[in-house]
């Protein structure tokens, strides 16, 4: 099976790597007002679609960043279906409502389908991950987040004032222990493809 190739909107991700204003200024005035008149169609507010959009974006910079998200669809197809799926999925776990689709708003092709799913499961992962994180105690979260930022275990455990040995142990604990946490939730199934 060949490789896709890149779409040449891919310029709209390298944009938000690189934390260009200009490609970002441009995402909101070409995309988001059909964002925008999609959720109003469909029990929203502007100030709701605007957060959609805000969390849509972080979505694809951290998937981009952490998963080099490689565009082989338009970024308008890509954008507006993640856009939809998350606020398809705000109304289902906060109103309970049913909503109205539109599908004639775009041409959506599987690419554009395929991308909009995984970056969506890529974000709902990320929010589990955060959840979780945030229930370990403080001295898990400490040494975690100091070994996410050094990556040499004796400078962690040097910082932390801590023996390597001890560091090394305890990492590994809390890494236990937040892998277990994740996998209990019951949020982790429904992630589960």
């Amino acid at each position: 099976m060949g490789e896709k190739k890149n779409h040449e909107d891919q310029k709209y991700i390298t944009g938000l790597l690189q934390n260009n204003s200009f490609v970002i200024q441009s995402i909101y005035d070409k995309y988001a007002p059909k964002v925008v008149n999609y959720i109003k169609q469909n029990n929203g507010s502007a100030d709701e679609a605007q957060d959609i959009i805000q969390e849509a974006i972080i979505t694809i910079y951290h998937q981009a960043s952490q998963k080099n998200l490689q565009l082989t669809c338009p970024f308008d197809a890509y954008f507006f279906l993640l856009c939809k799926r998350k606020w398809l999925n705000h109304l289902k776990k906060n109103y309970n409502k049913e909503v109205t689709i539109n599908e004639a708003t775009v041409s959506i092709g599987d690419d554009a389908q395929e991308l909009a799913f995984e970056t969506e499961i890529f974000g709902e992962k990320q929010a589990l991950f955060a959840e979780m994180f945030n229930k370990l105690g403080d001295a898990c979260k400490d040494l975690l987040k100091a070994t996410f930022k050094i990556k040499s275990m004796e400078e962690v455990a040097e910082r932390l004032g801590v023996t390597y040995a001890y560091a090394r142990k305890k990492k590994s604990l809390c890494i236990g222990k937040l892998t277990e946490m994740v996998r209990k939730s019951p949020k982790f199934n429904q992630l589960k493809l």
